[in-house]
């Protein structure tokens, strides 16, 4: 992608977080206190089993470089804005699935960096290795995520109905900008795109269900039930494709890198979809 399209693409994430922030309150964060179990079996999901998961896929299927530190960067990244409203359709337990995504975002501006490090070490040749600055990728992952949602935890605050009034609007706009730089992706990637979608597409659905089915699973073993144990399975598996795919465009400046996790934001409506279904169905039982 060319300096422009970069930017843009974090212009659209920052838009995203900050829609994020206008759905938050302080009291969200308040809930590690009345949840404990539920955010730790959560965030042990999302930071600890999702990349060891990512990694096994990597290494078991025979995929190029670039499709390997794709499932790496993505499941380096936290869940997003999109696992907050899939868990509010599916009928989960939306605080616990909002506060999961905030805590994990702020987590996570740490761990990426060794994460996507780890992979481009792993599964380039010495040759290629291109080493991110750890420090300078925290500051920009962080005024790329903290930043926007602080500042939009302010407008929420301060400006109540204001700031309900523009956060489906802004989702709207950030979902459409999602989809422009996808589309973009796939053009600039067309000659390629039959074999990446071949290769990224069946590890993309694995590491997708894998992580949702542990999410849910993990929750019902340490007795978390009905809509938290909805809440952890799609906060496990619905990762931030839109972070990913910055990662790769703009901190690496590769965009075949960006395959997977654009092939898995579109694969990821369709479990979403299923998760829909089973929420809504059991919620009626």
């Amino acid at each position: 992608m060319d300096k422009a399209s970069t930017i843009i693409l974090a212009l659209s994430l920052i838009i995203i977080m900050l829609g994020m922030g206008l759905s938050l309150v302080t009291d969200d964060f308040k809930r590690i206190i009345l949840y404990p179990k539920a955010i730790f079996v959560g965030l042990t999901n999302q930071l600890i089993i999702l990349p060891l998961i990512g990694f096994a896929i990597a290494i078991a299927f025979p995929i190029k470089p670039e499709i390997a530190i794709g499932i790496m960067i993505l499941a380096a990244c936290p869940g997003g804005p999109t696992s907050n409203l899939i868990t509010h359709l599916a009928k989960g337990d939306l605080a616990l699935s909002v506060s999961l995504t905030a805590i994990s975002s702020l987590i996570t501006i740490i761990t990426i960096p060794f994460i996507v490090n780890f992979a481009l070490i792993q599964f380039l040749d010495e040759g290629q290795v291109i080493k991110l600055d750890v420090v300078e990728t925290i500051i920009q992952i962080f005024v790329i995520i903290v930043l926007p949602v602080a500042i939009g935890m302010l407008i929420r605050k301060y400006k109540e109905g204001f700031a309900l009034k523009m956060e489906k609007p802004v989702r709207k706009a950030s979902g459409i900008v999602v989809a422009l730089v996808i589309i973009g992706i796939v053009i600039k990637e067309k000659e390629n795109l039959i074999p990446y979608l071949k290769q990224a597409g069946l590890v993309a659905l694995i590491l997708n269900a894998a992580t949702m089915l542990v999410g849910y699973y993990s929750a019902r073993l340490f007795k978390i039930l009905d809509k938290r144990a909805v809440s952890i399975s799609i906060e496990s598996g619905i990762q931030n494709g839109t972070l990913a795919i910055m990662i790769a465009v703009v901190l690496l400046g590769n965009s075949e890198y960006a395959i997977t996790p654009a092939i898995y934001s579109l694969i990821m409506f369709f479990t979403g979809g299923i998760a829909i279904y089973f929420g809504i169905k059991k919620s009626k039982t």
